[in-house]
């Protein structure tokens, strides 16, 4: 059998290959072809049992299917691979876009919108329909039937050039290297990352060190390298990846064109203004308007601690470190110089209390005592050996399983996500467990056998560890048994960050560090004292964090709100002007931060990037509730409120409004004080 056909249990990827995705995804697109022709005919009942479950049916087993493959492309981009997704991804994409504007289809669910069982169904299939109906629009079902092919075209365009762009991000990052033949250039750098670039050099047969674009490697030496020279071509190489100054292949710059060109013709094709409305169709924010509104009122907040921690940094790069031009690529180290002298430590310090098997065990603690579960290794096919597998059981069943990918390579797309292997809903045996992917980017250990040394993490990579595990958690945890709203399916996307910031919270929490931390080498606990300095540092140069991510998310709002795609003016014209609207550091003019913008260009955020902040009130406001009882029991890690968020947010996935569900947990709508607060941004008495 076709292991990619095979939906027995979890995915085979010992014995998946390339070879098996073209038969296999063309089976499942021709099955659901001729399952519709049958669904649409006038004797198919419109209910649910007479065409929806069906087509779940159906849908579930190319979804899934197609899921392995969108997966390997992306954690395992060989060039085999690559070119089974890309060759595939026209069929997917235009069977899809098909489905999206079938009037016959579209009639069935209105007439099941319109008839007696409807009300009587439960809420979350009700919930079900209303989002079909209105996907269906957004489709382009009700365009006329000689523009449909139009918009199909647009489509099936759009996933091409999103695959491309990454890719081409992908490509551009890997093609550039510095290499160091003297020890004396790295100086300032970690020995764990000095260590790292001398492996990655022995691995392709030189001496010296190998410095990458990847995360892991280029960003200590951002931090921390005291060579500015290096500094500075390393963040060039970095800041005009897939750009016009590289190989014109790789070039992503007119890709974005194409990209916002299609999305203003669709959004046209749809009736709507612009992008962003097609966008805010579908998430809790209402218009552009309302949501340029709310990061501007964000940046004003943010501006004045923004301008303070700028002339901070530059007085003291002046003064202590000889700079009188403060250059982007000084920014990282020379902010790490300052916060070593104002708070005597340093985050490499830090880095030495994580090592992984301690963060691991901490973060599987916290899971099991807000929620009440058990977590334990489980075994799987995976697709790389670096790859583990874990279980989750709650009362001793299971409930969820999940792949954790956590080191950074060659042939994995950069960043961190989770990502659906399977979705919980109920089938004739019973109910199907959710499967999740976490993914990280993290320096892996370095060394083999009995000699290896165990990957120590930042504490902004435990952040982000902590930040995939809430999104796996939501994806696992829930009690939905309909798929379209199951887990994270059919959440609001301006929601869908709020448990997976709320968990980023317990990284700030005495009694957390405690049980997840232990020097790599000498085993002790982190120091009470270290702890306090990393408290008293949360939140330095958080003004510039908050306007950094404004300036992205006003950016990609406007360019799909107000931006009209050849019209004179590019997107950089646009860049300058929101730099100049809420930036405090604005880098170099040759910067081309947008050609790897993938979030927008090659993921699902266009014209969602500020779902971020959005989410982040909501995940502000929903920790407090921990905080509160903190107050009583002495520990965030509260089992009853922990009970409540997981009945109330996890549990109800997509199956009602975000709105309504954070309510149902608050007992009121949500307020921006406590995420004031949590940045230092409010007077506290």
């Amino acid at each position: 059998m076709n292991p990619l056909l095979d939906f027995s249990g979890l995915p085979r990827f010992d014995a998946v290959t390339p070879d098996h995705v073209a038969p296999a995804i063309r089976q499942l697109v021709a099955e659901n072809r001729h399952l519709i022709e049958h669904l649409i005919a006038a004797e198919t009942p419109a209910t649910w049992d007479g065409f929806v479950q069906p087509m779940l049916d159906a849908g579930e087993r190319l979804s899934r299917a197609w899921g392995i493959v969108g997966h390997l492309h992306s954690v395992n981009d060989v060039p085999p691979w690559r070119d089974a997704y890309n060759a595939l991804l026209p069929d997917v994409s235009s069977f899809y876009a098909d489905l999206g504007q079938n009037l016959a289809l579209f009639a069935k669910y209105k007439a099941l919108a319109a008839g007696t069982e409807y009300p009587a169904l439960a809420p979350a299939r009700r919930r079900i329909i209303d989002n079909e109906l209105r996907d269906f629009r957004l489709s382009g079902a009700e365009l006329p039937e000689d523009r449909k092919p139009r918009f199909k075209e647009i489509q099936e365009e759009l996933s091409a050039l999103g695959a491309k762009f990454s890719e081409n991000v992908l490509d551009a990052t890997n093609a550039h290297a510095e290499w160091i033949d003297s020890e004396a250039d790295l100086a300032g750098l970690p020995e764990d990352a000095k260590v790292a670039a001398k492996v990655a050099a022995e691995k392709d047969g030189r001496q010296g060190w190998k410095i990458t674009l990847h995360a892991p490697s280029y960003l200590p030496v951002l931090q921390f390298c005291d060579n500015r020279g290096l500094r500075e071509r390393l963040y060039r190489a970095y800041a005009t990846r897939a750009s016009e100054f590289g190989p014109a292949e790789r070039d992503n710059g007119p890709l974005i064109e194409r990209l916002l060109a299609l999305r203003h013709e669709e959004a046209q094709m749809l009736g709507y203004a612009s992008f962003a409305e097609v966008s805010l169709a579908t998430k809790m924010a209402d218009t552009p308007a309302q949501v340029a509104a709310f990061q501007r009122d964000m940046a004003a907040k943010a501006r004045p601690f923004a301008i303070r921690d700028v002339a901070e940094l530059r007085d003291f790069a002046r003064q202590e470190l000889g700079l009188e031009t403060l250059e982007s690529w000084d920014l990282a180290w020379a902010s790490e110089k300052l916060k070593q002298q104002r708070y005597s430590f340093s985050d490499d310090e830090v880095k030495q209390y994580f090592p992984e098997p301690q963060v691991l065990a901490g973060l599987f603690r916290v899971i099991e005592s807000l929620f009440a579960v058990r977590v334990m290794p489980d075994t799987a096919p995976v697709w790389h050996p670096a790859v583990r597998f874990f279980r989750i059981e709650r009362a001793g069943k299971l409930i969820g399983q999940f792949y954790l990918d956590l080191y950074a390579r060659e042939t994995k797309r950069g960043g961190a996500w989770m990502d659906e292997a399977i979705t919980r809903r109920r089938v004739q045996a019973g109910v199907q467990t959710p499967v999740a992917y976490l993914n990280c980017n993290f320096p892996a250990p370095v060394g083999e056998g009995s000699q290896a040394r165990p990957a120590t993490f930042s504490h902004d990579d435990v952040i982000t560890l902590f930040h995939e595990c809430g999104h796996g958690l939501h994806h696992l945890l829930t009690q939905v048994d309909e798929l379209p709203v199951s887990g994270i399916h059919g959440v609001e996307w301006d929601a869908v960050e709020l448990p997976s910031q709320f968990m980023e919270n317990f990284c700030w929490e005495w009694d957390v560090l405690t049980g997840m931390t232990a020097h790599v080498d000498t085993g002790s606990p982190l120091p009470r004292a270290l702890y306090d300095k990393m408290i008293a540092a949360k939140n330095f140069q958080s003004g510039l964090q908050i306007l950094r991510q404004i300036e992205f998310g006003l950016f990609d709002l406007l360019l799909h709100s107000e931006f009209v795609p050849g019209a004179g003016r590019g997107f950089l014209d646009l860049l300058g002007d929101v730099r100049r609207e809420v930036a405090v550091l604005v880098p170099p003019e040759w910067n081309r931060f947008p050609q790897s913008f993938s979030h927008i260009f090659g993921g699902g955020y266009a014209a969602g990037y500020y779902s971020y902040k959005w989410a982040e009130v909501l995940s502000a406001d929903a920790y407090e509730a921990f905080e509160e009882a903190a107050k009583t029991s002495g520990s965030t890690l509260d089992e009853q409120i922990g009970e409540r968020f997981w009945r109330e947010i996890l549990s109800v996935g997509g199956s009602r409004p975000a709105l309504e569900s954070f309510r149902a947990f608050r007992g009121r709508d949500p307020q921006p004080d406590a995420l004031l607060r949590h940045n230092g941004m409010v007077a506290t008495t």
